[in-house]
């Protein structure tokens, strides 16, 4: 069975910690490689320093960007390129902010399903949020931010569902804060998950890193 990468994200409720850098630089060796942040928080000088550095210690960086307009989504995609991330997470799906990534090689992973509000929550039947992604699939972006656990039905049926019907990477976002839900993640191995909130809060007990370790190590 395949196993599920961790990003690390440097976000509270949905929005960057002002003292990001400081987190990341303390929590740099531990063994997540997968490291990212939302677009709301620090100003975009910030943002830019933090990626470089991230990249500098040899990290995959990822910018999740909550919006739910075309223009808003666009600018979040352009963002991303002037930030120099690797991949582009969230923004509902638009054949525009779809095209702009393909044209400047930066991976996509828009949500799926009907989002709403911040911090984000999910609407929709499982089965058209599976049959919207499916249709997307077919159009060059290299996977899904699926919020799993900010689901308004069945979580559980819903990350089952659109983990084993979609081909391409599915990165479990949102709420993951017990290692009951991270008993799902082992279960059903999805490309990836975000954990953000949880470490501010110390749900896994310890410090940053310490929790950060352990969460890892748990899924793997």
């Amino acid at each position: 069975m395949s196993k599920s990468e961790l990003i690390v994200m440097l976000t509270h409720n949905d929005y960057t910690v002002e003292n990001a850098y400081d987190i990341f630089e303390a929590c740099k060796d531990s063994k997540a490689k997968y490291w990212g942040f939302k677009d709301k928080g620090i100003s975009i000088e910030e943002m830019k320093n933090l990626f470089a550095y991230m990249k500098q210690c040899g990290k995959t960086t990822f910018l999740e960007i909550v919006e739910y307009t075309e223009p808003e989504c666009l600018e979040g995609a352009r963002l991303a390129v002037d930030c120099g991330c690797d991949i582009l997470m969230g923004t509902k799906f638009f054949p525009s902010v779809n095209e702009f990534c393909i044209k400047h090689n930066l991976k996509y992973m828009p949500f799926a399903g009907d989002i709403t509000d911040r911090p984000s929550i999910l609407k929709g039947n499982i089965e058209d949020i599976v049959n919207e992604a499916k249709f997307h699939s077919s159009h060059g972006v290299f996977g899904f931010d699926l919020l799993g656990y900010r689901y308004v039905g069945d979580p559980v049926e819903l990350i089952h569902t659109f983990v084993t019907q979609l081909e391409l990477p599915v990165c479990i976002a949102g709420s993951l804060d017990t290692y009951e839900k991270l008993d799902v993640i082992k279960a059903i191995s999805p490309w990836a998950i975000t954990v953000g909130s949880a470490f501010f809060d110390n749900k896994f007990e310890g410090t940053f890193s310490e929790q950060i370790d352990k969460v890892y190590d748990y899924i793997n």
